[in-house]
């Protein structure tokens, strides 16, 4: 545990140290490899950023967009004791992080799907906590990770390292200007390939395994299928270019930390838009956005894999070993 830590910090160190030197233009090279003579200037992402808001995205401006919540509560407020607003439930204000009742008439969801999201929302209803990849210390898959609110982008000239921190810390591995493996092993966070367009970085990830406990892309228990195809473009903006985004922010989801994004108006912003598809669970491709606010440091965070559920008397579902290690 001590070795990784410090392998990790290591890590980190060393990299930041090393941006300072990336080369400032590459040949572009898009996911399928191919490179071309024309020199891109490198958008300089890199850092630790944050978006403190439950459930997860910013809904879109207009389209198709992704399972919210049906059940809400009447406006922001500092967490409470048992980590909620502790408001009476209201039909307008913002997702009730108490109760999550996914949308399951959203156009988005094929029958079956919208079945799923249906039989989770009733089990919140009635008091149940549903086991989920945060609440049961799995590794999250895409795009469930995005519940970890604080990231720390690393940019080296052949990938991109996300390290995500919240309940917990996870890390993501993106190649850059390299095509999809061949044959492709299904991954806990798919096979991510990126390149640069301009001034974005596009990542392109799929192979997200289906075949785990809790295979599910948000806290409604949206379900998902080895058809899962997610891209992401990431962008530095400013304030006024994502204004639209936080308003949408905050009338959707929880700032359980306070407004990061208004007190660091003068600063930039980096915004992520995804499109979203999967022929197997969705209708039709999806979009939303996450707009994350500059932040200071990664805490660590540590998942205890408690054995018996926080909520209930039953044994919890953790991984376990199949022998002792010593």
């Amino acid at each position: 545990m001590f070795m990784q830590r410090a392998f990790l910090l290591l890590a980190a160190v060393t990299t930041a140290a090393a941006i300072p030197a990336l080369a400032q233009t590459l040949s572009a090279a898009g996911p399928g490899g191919s490179e071309t003579s024309r020199a891109v200037s490198i958008p300089k992402i890199a850092g630790v950023w944050t978006h403190p808001a439950f459930p997860w995205f910013e809904p879109p401006a207009s389209g198709p967009g992704p399972v919210t919540n049906l059940v809400r509560w009447a406006g922001q407020g500092p967490s409470g004791p048992g980590g909620s607003l502790q408001l009476p439930p209201s039909k307008v204000g913002i997702s009730n992080y108490d109760q999550l009742v996914g949308d399951y008439k959203n156009p988005i969801l094929q029958p079956w799907a919208a079945a799923v999201v249906k039989k989770f929302g009733e089990m919140s209803q009635a008091g149940i906590t549903f086991p989920n990849p945060s609440n049961q210390c799995w590794p999250s898959p895409m795009p469930f990770i995005y519940k970890l609110s604080t990231i720390n982008l690393l940019q080296q000239p052949d990938r991109i390292t996300i390290m995500y921190g919240g309940y917990n810390n996870e890390v993501r591995h993106v190649r850059l200007n390299e095509p999809h493996r061949s044959p492709l092993t299904p991954s806990w966070y798919g096979d991510s390939v990126a390149h640069y367009e301009g001034d974005m970085l596009v990542i392109d990830t799929v192979g997200v395994k289906t075949d785990r406990k809790y295979a599910m892309i948000d806290l409604f228990g949206t379900p998902y299928s080895d058809k899962l195809h997610l891209v992401e473009r990431y962008r530095l903006r400013d304030y006024a270019d994502v204004k639209d985004a936080i308003d949408r922010n905050n009338k959707e989801n929880w700032l359980y930390a306070g407004d990061p994004w208004t007190r660091n108006r003068d600063k930039k912003f980096l915004q992520v838009h995804l499109t979203i598809e999967d022929e197997g669970v969705f209708t039709m491709p999806w979009t939303a956005t996450m707009t994350y606010a500059p932040a200071e440091q990664l805490n660590e965070g540590v998942c205890s894999e408690n054995r018996r559920r926080f909520y209930e008397k039953d044994e919890v579902d953790v991984p376990r070993a199949e022998k002792p290690d010593f």
